[in-house]
């Protein structure tokens, strides 16, 4: 092999590798142009988002008697926190008629200088494919787990994660969704 021809292969191989290192890592989540970091757990899978306002989402393998993996959706978006934790509720009813807002836990920490609220509910759920605004049919889903958290970012906006899915699948990944959550970190601005 002549030197040229060493020196060729080696640029080549080279670039490979900075290329294959400059790829995303399918466990972190960038938001804000990466003023925001999460880590997803090792056991979520990255999927496409299924509409134009989630921009990052993840499935999480559903627990053996599940019919359907938990689903986690990451987004920003508008309105106060009352007013997203209201929308939440207002995708749950409760079997015995109750009020959700009645079943909700909901509570409040920081995480790396942010205010950071957490939200769980349990009940049926009325799924909507296209997302929360789609106009359509929703299904109703019985036996159903939503744990949520809006990020409070006051220079950038509010995030939001939703993980989704059958009880007993979300209540597996419990712990995961509060790692995730408590892996925040924040770029300097």
């Amino acid at each position: 092999m002549s030197l040229r021809s060493f020196l060729g292969t080696f640029a080549i191989l080279t670039l490979s590798f900075t290329a294959l290192a400059a790829e995303p890592d399918e466990k972190t989540i960038k938001l804000a142009d990466g003023v925001l970091v999460l880590t997803a757990p090792k056991d979520w899978v990255r999927k496409e988002p299924a509409n134009n306002i989630v921009e990052h989402e993840f499935a999480a393998p559903k627990v053996e008697g599940d019919a359907i993996d938990g689903r986690i959706t990451i987004m920003g978006s508008g309105g106060t926190v009352q007013q997203n934790i209201d929308r939440w509720q207002g995708q749950f009813t409760q079997p015995d008629g109750k009020e959700t807002k009645d079943a909700t836990k909901v509570s409040k920490k920081m995480v790396s200088g942010l205010e950071v609220h957490v939200v769980d509910i349990t009940g049926t759920y009325q799924d909507s494919p296209g997302g929360p605004f789609a106009p359509g049919k929703k299904t109703a889903r019985d036996g159903y787990r939503m744990l949520g958290a809006i990020i409070i970012a006051p220079k950038i906006g509010n995030y939001f994660v939703k993980f989704y899915g059958p009880e007993k699948t979300v209540t597996k990944y419990e712990a995961d969704f509060g790692k995730l959550v408590d892996s925040l970190t924040v770029a300097a601005q």
